[in-house]
């Protein structure tokens, strides 16, 4: 899914369309009416306060933006490179507000995995990779959208650890829309009225729409179960299979350097699983019961004291 919707970005802006809002606008529209929809037939009340919705919605936009417009400018294979930021954004992120701890096995790891990603993305620079009009600019764009995209991993992250992920998804959705509405109406406006609609640019937009709808759906599982810095780790395999893709339907070649970048991703990753831990808890529980540790420390003096009167 992350191929694809890579792949229908640069298919965009191949045929002119600079219009990164607006990509993402119909994305966060297929959230809102799906799962809100799902919110609206249980009749439950939102469990998180809605401004702090509209704030994950606000950095998700700016992320998406951010680099969806770097494409404009710098050529896939440096956007894909300078994307793996997001991985070490979300370990400092986790680190300070959730309280996530990693341990240098894990920070290998993820540091295996990165060095693999730049290994293949240096194999497809050889290949056919490089160029850009304003690379810097491109670069820098790309940077600073991977430090929204953690913020949106981590928020993401918290809220569906506490709450519902479906009220997660659907709040994302709304308050996306919302706000790719209110941006798209003053920075595209015109570029959409200058734009000759194709049946070719039609699809790039339904498959892109479609792509997104699978990955903000699937996203909130993966960040349940193993956190943001690993959904981000796990997504740096998917510069590598766009790689095969390209051997088995465009007859590209590659060198060598391919199987290696392999190799390290997939050793990273297993190191950083296999010593994941799980979180310390917190001495405050939500279910009320943080006194259970001192419940047993009570029982034993009940004991003590009774057998001292015995005696």
């Amino acid at each position: 899914m992350q191929i694809s919707e890579t792949d229908r970005k640069e298919n965009l802006n191949w045929q002119g369309v600079d219009a990164p809002i607006t990509q993402t606008s119909f994305a966060y529209f297929s959230l809102a009416v799906v799962y809100g929809s799902i919110l609206l037939y249980r009749g439950q009340k939102l469990r998180i306060p809605w401004y702090w919705y509209l704030a994950l919605g606000f950095v998700d936009v700016q992320g998406n933006y951010l680099v969806n417009k770097a494409f404009q400018f710098s050529s896939i294979t440096s956007v894909t490179l300078l994307d793996c930021w997001t991985v070490v954004w979300a370990i400092i992120l986790t680190y300070i507000f959730i309280g996530t701890r990693y341990s240098l096995w894990q920070l290998l790891g993820a540091a295996l995995c990165v060095l693999g990603l730049g290994l293949v993305l240096l194999s497809d620079a050889g290949v056919g990779g490089g160029g850009g009009s304003k690379p810097l600019l491109g670069d820098t764009l790309v940077i600073a959208g991977t430090l929204f995209f953690s913020m949106s991993n981590v928020g993401e992250e918290f809220c569906v650890k506490k709450k519902d992920r479906v009220e997660v998804v659907s709040m994302i959705g709304l308050f996306g829309m919302l706000v790719s509405g209110v941006e798209l109406s003053i920075f595209e406006l015109k570029t959409l009225e200058s734009v000759t609609w194709s049946t070719d640019i039609i699809l790039a937009f339904i498959g892109y729409t479609l792509s997104s709808f699978m990955f903000y759906s699937i996203t909130p599982f993966v960040l349940k179960l193993s956190g943001a810095t690993m959904f981000n780790l796990s997504l740096l395999t998917s510069d590598m299979w766009a790689v095969v893709v390209r051997i088995l339907f465009y007859r590209q070649q590659v060198d060598w350097l391919y199987f290696l970048s392999f190799a390290f991703v997939v050793i990273g990753l297993v190191i950083y699983s296999l010593t994941e831990k799980d979180p310390v808890p917190t001495p405050l529980l939500e279910d009320g019961n943080h006194s259970i540790q001192y419940q047993v420390l009570n029982d034993e003096n009940v004991a003590s004291r009774n057998e001292s009167l015995t005696s």
